[in-house]
């Protein structure tokens, strides 16, 4: 093998994501050739140089899985919950990989998520440079107006900066609310709550539908699936 950049070694090992073997070097817990590696940038060779996360050798590298996972609405998106509360590892007891999602949906969200243990793909998927689109189904109060259709295309001053792009096609009305189907190129953390929020049309309710060219299609809230050689293919092409 090659050289790489330490926290690629360690998602290609499935140790972990790129962002937490950032994380953990930081924190001291990794080391090569016995020395503690504490900064980000440092290269290595997994085929030479002995790396130890917490003082234990990489694991072999896994081969690469991915999954489709449709999350129900109160499943936390980790692996792990401090307060007990299920998670999407509750929903994935048969799959033996230490895989991770791919970006998030928060706890009264749901719909698609993507979970693999290719931390160089999911780096990739995830990262705005890459515009990998994602699609939802929203249910907000009260009704847009045009402008406020065209505001939400042209971005939205939030408290991290302006919203990214957002594309709104309403798909009916409910009362006095709106159901709209809204596509960005970007998973910043809860940006569409805090965007239709900032235009004071809150968001009751939301259903990731797609993610790339991945869908729901065949799935009931709960269920997974792995992806077809030709799914993965497709995410391969858009990085």
């Amino acid at each position: 093998m090659a050289l790489a950049r330490l926290h690629k070694i360690l998602a290609d090992a499935g140790v972990a994501s790129r962002r937490k073997g950032e994380e953990l070097i930081l924190a001291g817990k990794v080391s090569v050739n016995n020395e503690v590696i504490r900064e980000l940038g440092i290269m290595a060779d997994p085929a030479c140089d002995q790396i130890r996360v917490d003082g234990k050798p990489l694991p072999n590298p896994s081969p690469k899985v991915y999954y489709l996972l449709y999350k129900p609405r109160g499943i936390i998106t980790t692996l792990n919950d401090p307060e007990g509360r299920p998670t999407i590892k509750d929903l994935i007891p048969r799959v033996k990989a230490k895989i991770f999602p791919v970006g998030r949906l928060d706890y009264d969200a749901e719909g698609l998520l993507l979970l693999t243990n290719d931390g160089a793909m999911a780096m990739q998927l995830a990262h705005p440079r890459y515009r990998v689109p994602r699609t939802y189904l929203v249910k907000v109060k009260g009704v847009l107006t045009a402008e406020e259709m065209t505001r939400l295309e042209k971005g939205v001053m939030l408290a991290d900066g302006m919203s990214p792009s957002i594309k709104v096609k309403p798909m009916g009305k409910l009362q006095k609310n709106s159901l709209l189907r809204v596509t960005l190129h970007e998973g910043r953390n809860r940006v569409i709550k805090r965007t239709f929020e900032a235009i004071r049309h809150p968001v009751l309710r939301l259903k990731r539908i797609g993610f790339a060219s991945l869908t729901l299609e065949g799935l009931r809230p709960g269920e997974y699936r792995p992806l077809s050689s030709e799914e993965i293919e497709r995410l391969r092409g858009l990085i």
